[in-house]
């Protein structure tokens, strides 16, 4: 298991460490940035830039499931059970409805299982200029234990 120091169990303190982890990992590559962190729920945004297309030209498929599955992710570690020292991803799933060229995207995620061995996120990644669904996606969470 690597080696993660203990997450703060305050919310704004937890979304500062979880800022500061990401910053030179994927989350801070990709430019993602946190807006909304709590228990059951975490929003993220995007501004995608052409470092987030595919070669066609069109927007990345791994881009849209990278920031929905850091916005579950955080939300995650922001509803862990007492106790509980992590989790890891069991599953995802992700259905891509549309693109975007540019402009802001944002994923709304919402724990819709929260339980001891497991949770089920559900993300939803809009365009914020026209409101039109970009992606679906749902994440099942296995939480770990010492």
């Amino acid at each position: 298991m690597p080696d993660v120091p203990a997450f703060p169990a305050d919310p704004v303190e937890l979304a500062r460490f979880l800022d500061d982890r990401g910053r030179d990992r994927l989350p801070g590559l990709l430019g993602l940035e946190l807006l909304d962190l709590g228990a059951g729920s975490c929003t993220m945004a995007l501004e995608v830039e052409r470092r987030h297309e595919a070669p066609n030209g069109y927007l990345h498929a791994a881009t849209v499931v990278a920031l929905a599955d850091t916005a579950t992710g955080y939300g995650c570690v922001a509803s862990l059970p007492a106790g509980a020292i992590g989790f890891t991803t069991l599953e995802l799933k992700s259905n891509h409805t549309g693109t975007l060229s540019s402009g802001r995207m944002t994923a709304r995620a919402t724990m819709t299982h929260g339980g001891r061995i497991t949770q089920i996120w559900d993300a939803t990644v809009v365009a914020d200029e026209t409101g039109r669904t970009i992606g679906l996606f749902r994440n099942t969470q296995l939480i770990l234990y010492p």
